[in-house]
């Protein structure tokens, strides 16, 4: 492949990389209209469509409050990966 077939590969994924961002912030955009259409309630239909949401709670570290209560912790489990 010549430079400028790898300039033209970089620039078409370039175009779907924003693409797929346009696509998924829009997915998301409609996911958070039907949820506040829906309120509290967990499922509903429209027409042939069943819709269901369920909130799911999960629990995270908070890695930057970790780090100011026990840096020397941090640094002692950190690993550094290359991809």
């Amino acid at each position: 492949m010549s430079v400028r077939d790898i300039e033209a590969k970089a620039r078409e994924l370039r175009q779907l990389q924003q693409l797929i961002e346009e696509a998924q912030a829009e997915a998301e955009t409609i996911k958070d209209q039907i949820k506040a259409h829906m309120g509290e309630a967990e499922e509903m239909r429209a027409g042939e469509y069943k819709i269901t949401w369920k909130p799911v709670t999960s629990s995270r570290l908070d890695s930057k409050a970790l780090k100011a209560a026990a840096p020397e912790l941090v640094e002692r489990f950190t690993i550094e990966l290359v991809y």
